[in-house]
């Protein structure tokens, strides 16, 4: 696998889960105020860095073959999750994800919750911000370090996250608004994809199989993945037409 491939998956799947972040930080700074949701952020990142501090090293202990195999399976349940619910939303069956509406419900929910002040904080605001930002996070940090360290090159796969991360707080900072025009629904069904990709790569590799030509196969694997994905597009978007 291409550095170039890797970095291009983490900075895809990492961006998705930004995008989400971010709508969250800002619904609850406008209507809770920017102060206690931004401390809920940044102890939010903090606590993200500490588990990462544990887990990366901690994964350097596992023999490659469990880990790639457990990784796979992992990566390939999550994928084929992610995949699945892209090809209902390309298909018509199910709603595309709307950030506006995302943002408009945080914000009504935000609004609507009773004040609590502790330690100088809005309570609702800090906590709200803090899940937010460990949760979306949490998936980055697996992201980052199943893909670098069954790979070798955690530093290649934290550098796709950390564009990722500089993009989308640059733009949220000067917009302060939920990104509608960042193709989150395309930019999933890719992650899905790369997901489903790595998973079935890994899982195999870690099963002890040897895929031909090694990680020459990987784009094949993709391809596979991409043409299985867009032909169950297309079959679905004929099968609800027939039935409309």
């Amino acid at each position: 696998m291409t550095a170039a491939f890797l970095v291009a998956s983490a900075f895809l799947a990492s961006a998705v889960e930004f995008v989400e972040a971010l709508t969250i930080v800002l619904a609850s700074g406008i209507t809770r105020g920017w102060r206690s949701s931004l401390i809920g952020l940044g102890a939010a990142t903090v606590a993200l860095a500490v588990i990462v501090a544990v887990l990366g090293p901690a994964l350097t202990l596992i023999p490659i073959d469990v880990l790639r195999l457990v990784v796979g399976g992992l990566l390939l349940a999550f994928g084929l999750q992610w995949l699945r619910k892209a090809i209902l939303r390309a298909s018509g069956y199910k709603a595309l994800h709307d950030e506006d509406e995302i943002f408009a419900r945080e914000r009504a929910e935000a609004q609507s919750a009773s004040s609590d002040t502790r330690a100088g904080l809005d309570w609702y605001g800090f906590t709200l911000s803090f899940k937010g930002v460990l949760l979306e996070g949490l998936e980055v940090a697996f992201i980052v370090l199943t893909f670098g360290s069954t790979q070798g090159s955690i530093g290649l796969a934290a550098l796709g996250a950390a564009i990722a991360l500089v993009l989308v707080a640059v733009v949220g900072v000067f917009v302060r608004a939920p990104l509608t025009r960042v193709p989150e629904n395309t930019m999933k069904f890719a992650v899905g994809v790369m997901l489903t990709t790595f998973g079935t790569f890994w899982a195999v590799e870690g099963a002890g199989a040897h895929w031909p030509g090694d990680d020459a196969s990987l784009p094949v694997v993709l391809l596979f993945v991409i043409a299985l994905s867009l032909g169950s597009v297309a079959l679905l978007r004929r099968r609800r037409l027939a039935f409309a």
